[in-house]
């Protein structure tokens, strides 16, 4: 599968069920996904404010390309061999395609092991 590495940090935020989104929530990465439990934002690291609830550090594989809603096993071709290295992810799914986060501190050993598996990471 090939993987693009996109250029910004992202930070993953939570603010209170039912916030506002706020002004901050913007860049060229941006994912809002309201629950009745909690506001949750990816954005650019840089927007967040000091004070936000955020976990700082992630940097983001798109997969290339679109997938086609029928195709099956996308995302655990790229987890398990991570899970196996003990690398931590998260994942956001679009219309059009997953995106898979690794801590920066991670990157490189993530890039190892995801070519490892036959996958190839192309830096934006």
């Amino acid at each position: 599968m090939d993987l693009l590495l996109l250029p910004h940090t992202l930070a993953v935020c939570r603010l209170a069920a039912r916030s506002p989104v706020p002004v901050w929530a913007t860049g060229d990465f941006v994912s809002i996904t309201s629950t009745a439990d909690e506001l949750s934002i990816v954005c650019p690291q840089d927007r967040v404010p000091k004070d936000a609830q955020a976990v700082r550090g992630w940097r983001c594989l798109q997969v290339a390309g679109t997938l086609d809603f029928t195709q099956v096993g996308v995302l655990a071709a790229l987890a398990e061999p991570l899970a196996e290295a003990e690398i931590s992810i998260f994942v956001i799914s679009t219309f059009d395609t997953d995106y898979l986060m690794v801590r920066q501190a991670d990157l490189e050993r993530a890039r190892v092991v995801l070519g490892e598996a036959g996958h190839a990471v192309t830096v934006l």
